[in-house]
């Protein structure tokens, strides 16, 4: 009998075999539930509670006839001026702290870097690739620092949060500022690490957690800000240095808002302070301020920055920084140093401003008076006024409120560049002080309208 031809197909004989033997024998018994009560459930996102406290600020804003402080649309570059609605504005709510933003020199060198590799690079490095800008620059900033290496992120938040999230475990200490950053807050979170919060700014604090805490962890990181965001102050960073140095701890500054202020050539807290970098673990930076771009930055040892490669989930699963964004935070770092007068002007700022609040009675916290000064008024609702009756007048300065800031300190906050004019600065000083007092002779708060609502 001549062979079948092997078809793929199932014979006849072999597909009777197979269902013969997949045959079910047993009867099946199906038990019937009674009707289970379907509880009906809001399940809309108008629940969630943040949302409703949403609307209620709104309600409030309606009661006073507050225009929305938040998403304002700006109709120009923004820098130390913008225009919004039309109306040109004197911008004190920008980073652009060295007034770099649109500077010419570095949107021909952007333009340049677009037309030769396009507006990304379509994956992250790890798959898709190195470019030549981006270790050239990352090998600049670890200059900086006085480290072996660095690592640019194409996102600053998650620089930090991969950064910590990634270098920690659950048998590591985190022991951060009080005020520091969310995205250090996050990191940790991620990493699992216990997390402790010593007070803001202070080495006592700091030194009685690790003397207590310490031996009962392995690995054990410090993280602070080199300047802090809400407050314009910095910490004692010999004294940090020391802690970690006796501890045995990594030690983690976070440069967002210093690189650029700090220092008479701009190169952060170490400047500032006169002390070596290098005795520093790991510098943490951004490029959407001084660098007027988007990304961060970690400058480390070398043994880091290679374990970051391969395993900070912000560098493997996330595209790598646009070339136009790495160049154009490469000139705006060259420019900063072939001008150092911007960063005199910038400082000059931040001093008169400090001066002039000082001398008008305002509370301007801890300051050190360089690119940030808060203008702290505890309630949050004179805060928000405060700001749309500046805006009123041509003055843009944010309001922070809780939880950007803890309970009862809220603030408008005041960034400063080198753009601005010494009579913007007079201006704005005038004009707050000038407000301020009617508010406070109105005497509107949270408590006065939370009535009027019931």
């Amino acid at each position: 009998m001549a062979k079948a031809k092997n078809t793929g197909r199932l014979s006849a004989a072999e597909r009777a075999s197979l269902l013969q033997t997949s045959r079910i024998t047993a009867p099946v018994t199906v038990q019937v539930r009674p009707s289970q009560v379907v509880v009906e459930r809001d399940v809309s996102f108008e629940t969630l509670p943040g949302y409703k406290t949403i609307q209620i600020q709104k309600q409030a804003a309606d009661i006073l006839g507050l225009s929305n402080p938040f998403y304002r649309k700006h109709q120009a570059r923004a820098g130390a001026r913008s225009v919004v609605d039309g109306r040109g504005i004197l911008n004190f709510a920008s980073y652009d702290y060295l007034g770099l933003n649109g500077h010419p020199r570095i949107t021909e060198a952007v333009c340049a870097a677009a037309r030769e590799w396009g507006t990304s690079v379509s994956a992250s490095r790890l798959t898709a690739g190195e470019r030549d800008c981006h270790r050239q620059f990352e090998a600049r900033l670890a200059e900086i620092y006085g480290m072996q290496d660095c690592l640019v992120h194409v996102s600053g938040h998650a620089t930090n949060v991969s950064t910590i999230g990634s270098l920690m475990g659950p048998k590591d200490l985190i022991v951060h500022d009080s005020l520091a950053h969310n995205s250090i807050v996050v990191g940790a979170h991620q990493s699992g690490a216990h997390r402790i919060v010593f007070a803001h700014n202070d080495i006592e604090s700091l030194a009685e957690i690790l003397n207590q805490h310490r031996d009962r962890y392995e690995r054990c990181l410090i993280v602070t800000e080199g300047l802090f965001s809400m407050d314009g102050d910095g910490p004692d960073l010999a004294g940090l240095i020391e802690l970690k140095t006796r501890f045995g701890a990594w030690l983690m500054i976070d440069e967002a808002h210093s690189l650029g202020v700090l220092g008479a050539t701009g190169r952060g807290l170490a400047e500032r302070q006169g002390i070596d970098p290098a005795q520093v673990d790991i510098w943490m930076g951004t490029l959407s301020k001084t660098l007027v771009s988007c990304g961060g930055y970690i400058a480390g040892p070398a043994a880091l920055i290679e374990y970051l490669r391969f395993n900070s989930p912000g560098m493997v699963y996330s595209v790598g920084l646009p070339v136009p964004a790495t160049v154009a935070a490469m000139t705006a770092l060259e420019i900063m140093f072939d001008e150092p007068d911007r960063i005199r002007r910038l400082q000059a700022n931040g001093k008169r401003f400090l001066d002039g609040a000082k001398a008008r009675g305002l509370d301007t916290g801890t300051s050190w008076g360089l690119a940030i000064t808060p203008l702290i008024l505890g309630d949050s609702l004179r805060a928000v006024m405060l700001a749309d009756r500046l805006f009123r007048r041509g003055i843009n300065a944010f309001p922070i409120i809780p939880p950007g800031v803890p309970e009862k300190s809220a603030r408008l906050r005041f960034f400063i560049s080198a753009s601005h004019e010494p009579s913007d600065i007079d201006a704005a000083v005038d004009a707050v002080a000038e407000e301020f007092e009617t508010l406070s002779a109105e005497g509107i708060s949270v408590e006065t309208v939370a009535r009027q609502m019931r």
